[in-house]
């Protein structure tokens, strides 16, 4: 049997790097657990959302505040300006977004509905571009926002071939960010997917009330798909038969977008 003597200690050198990633990824947690609020958030709910003492929270939130990465007033905080120029640069260079814009805009024109571009972060998927439709939906949705892959058709098809582990997961972590109530289940995951050899998943009033949305997942010869595309529409202004007559437009669309986006350096 091995003993604790007998293990040889870590490197001088192993030893400090190895602080400072448990570090930035401690950094990287509160960051994103500010970009997820809707509001400035304090000190001790941040704490508590992060499962960090209050002394090692307030020392992350001095450093990002040092690069303007966080902002506050008062007691509370929130994401600071430096984000801007980050998400300037993301916008008019990242492969993904500038390939996506004319396929959108095509997409918007044909079906006259809002067409939208997702990418998976984790167990969340952001909004990185989108074109309205003729019928404006009823709740403003900003790019960059954090949204549950458990919720909504644009989430869901990015995990319709997920094994039972992943589902686990993504179930605890929709959970903990607080985008599900905990007794959300995998199971109950599950049941929400498309089912077995349907390539589209379709929503109704899950994310947002009176909205209705499709979505298939762009095509990714490298492994599992890591972006969808969906159209979405105000219930009063189409049905779920008009959504999913869109659906062969949005294959087209997503083919489209993962043959530009494999001839270039995404």
């Amino acid at each position: 049997m091995t003993t604790a003597a007998s293990t040889p200690p870590p490197s001088t050198d192993e030893g400090p790097k190895a602080s400072n990633m448990r570090s930035l990824s401690r950094a990287l947690e509160v960051y994103a657990e500010l970009q997820r609020a809707e509001r400035p958030q304090r000190l001790s709910d941040l704490a508590r959302a992060c499962g960090m003492s209050l002394p090692t929270t307030l020392r992350i939130l001095r450093v990002l505040q040092d690069f303007g990465m966080v902002s506050q007033t008062d007691k509370s905080y929130r994401i600071g300006p430096a984000v801007l120029p980050a998400a300037r640069s993301y916008l008019e260079n990242d492969p993904l977004v500038v390939s996506s814009r004319p396929i959108l805009q095509q997409l918007a024109t044909s079906t006259g509905l809002t067409a939208s571009l997702y990418t998976r972060l984790g167990y969340e998927r952001i909004l990185v571009a989108r074109v309205d439709g003729a019928a404006p939906l009823r709740y403003d949705l900003p790019l960059g926002k954090r949204l549950p892959l458990s919720l909504g058709a644009a989430g869901k098809i990015l995990l319709a071939s997920a094994p039972r582990e992943e589902l686990e997961q993504v179930a605890a972590a929709a959970v903990a960010a607080g985008h599900e109530d905990k007794s959300f289940t995998a199971d109950a995951l599950q049941a929400r997917l498309p089912e077995a050899g349907v390539d589209f998943s379709y929503s109704a009033d899950e994310r947002a009330t009176g909205v209705l949305s499709v979505a298939v997942a762009v095509p990714n010869r490298t492994g599992r798909p890591t972006e969808s595309i969906s159209l979405t529409s105000p219930v009063e202004a189409a049905s779920e038969d008009t959504l999913k007559a869109g659906v062969p437009e949005l294959r087209r669309a997503a083919r489209t977008l993962s043959a530009l986006l494999e001839g270039s350096v995404y």
